[in-house]
């Protein structure tokens, strides 16, 4: 009764944490992200003949961190002229949301229709578009404060070796200590690394589907479809259904409609059920139960950003508590076939 009151009091206060300070733990989380993307870049870098011998580390990191600050804002800049292009014409569009209502009263000859038109009439494009365009603001507003996060992370990667060896004194726990963040950063930059290259293939296809109907903004599009693949199941049919339904509203035609519904649900489904698979393998270990809670729960705490996050820190909580006695049954329940030592194996087989 003891250990379930004081399970409930600790769960209780670390959401409440998480609630309290997102503003403060968000852009730290993505600025740790930020860290093992440019540790991975770094890398790849070294993989190149002589590279090691003629670009130091601290370069070599400098290098990394202008590509990246350099591609995000000229990502930033495409996605902000998007969006202010689509809240100034909105209005060209309500003519065809008219015309769409019109051609299904006339198809179906029922009254259902009225309904739907008033729902239409008190929903203004403009102001969801205004929505995301401040959350846009919002995130690009955090950039700063990811970028101050991430030199200091980078500043202390140098002693963080020391200060582990100083806090586990002993060969035993050290190895130990060692051993669980070896097995982090791998399922971190793992995960990272094969989900942004499913992303941006997804996100580039969409475009050219997008680009080639003539849908308005279609970088936007593409990058929202890049961004929502992150978040699993509901992601790819979120991603597929706002651009089709924009389509919609822009031309007024049902055929435009569907040729980006089937096309970009067609990549969504391909990706996500054949390349996908093929990538990740069962690298990942994750019930597919406990990816929809986890999802439900870390939208609920952090929103989309949550969502995003939310098999990342799945995995993470698999490997942690994997680690200690008490712990590894809810490791267990958590991994999708119940062998939480996978992870290790594929670890110690990669670094050979």
């Amino acid at each position: 009764m003891k250990n379930a009151t004081n399970f409930i009091v600790i769960t209780a206060a670390i959401i409440a944490i998480l609630v309290v300070g997102k503003g403060i733990l968000i852009p730290f989380i993505f600025a740790l992200i930020f860290w093992f993307l440019t540790r991975e870049i770094r890398k790849t870098i070294y993989k190149l003949p002589f590279a090691k011998r003629f670009i130091p580390k601290w370069l070599s990191n400098i290098l990394v961190f202008t590509i990246i600050i350099l591609a995000f804002g000229f990502i930033s800049e495409i996605i902000t002229n998007s969006i202010t292009d689509l809240t100034t014409s909105y209005s060209e569009y309500e003519p065809n949301v008219e015309n769409i209502i019109k051609n299904l009263s006339g198809y179906f000859h029922v009254d259902v229709v009225t309904s739907i038109k008033s729902v239409v009439g008190d929903f203004n494009y403009g102001s969801v578009l205004g929505e995301i365009a401040n959350g846009v603001s919002g995130i690009l507003g955090d950039t700063f404060m990811i970028l101050i996060y991430a030199l200091f992370i980078f500043l202390e990667e140098s002693s963080l070796i020391k200060k582990i060896s100083k806090i586990f004194p002993t060969k035993q726990s050290y190895d130990s200590m060692n051993s669980i963040l070896e097995k982090i950063e791998f399922s971190i930059s793992n995960y990272l690394r094969l989900k942004t290259y499913v992303s941006i293939l997804t996100g580039v296809l969409s475009y050219l589907i997008l680009f080639f109907v003539g849908v308005d903004s279609a970088p936007f599009w593409a990058f929202l479809i890049f961004l929502l693949n992150y978040i699993p199941t509901i992601g790819s049919l979120i991603a597929t259904a706002f651009p089709a339904i924009f389509c919609l509203i822009q031309f007024g035609e049902l055929t435009p409609f569907l040729i980006v519904l089937i096309a970009v649900g067609l990549v969504q489904v391909i990706v996500g059920n054949l390349i996908e698979p093929r990538l990740f393998g069962k690298s990942l270990n994750v019930s597919p139960l406990v990816t929809i809670l986890s999802l439900a729960i870390w939208g609920q705490i952090w929103g989309i950003t949550g969502m995003i996050l939310s098999v990342l820190f799945t995995v993470i909580m698999i490997i942690v508590f994997s680690q200690f006695e008490k712990t590894r049954s809810i490791a267990i329940l958590l991994s999708e076939n119940g062998e939480i030592d996978d992870i290790t194996k594929q670890n110690k087989a990669i670094k050979k």
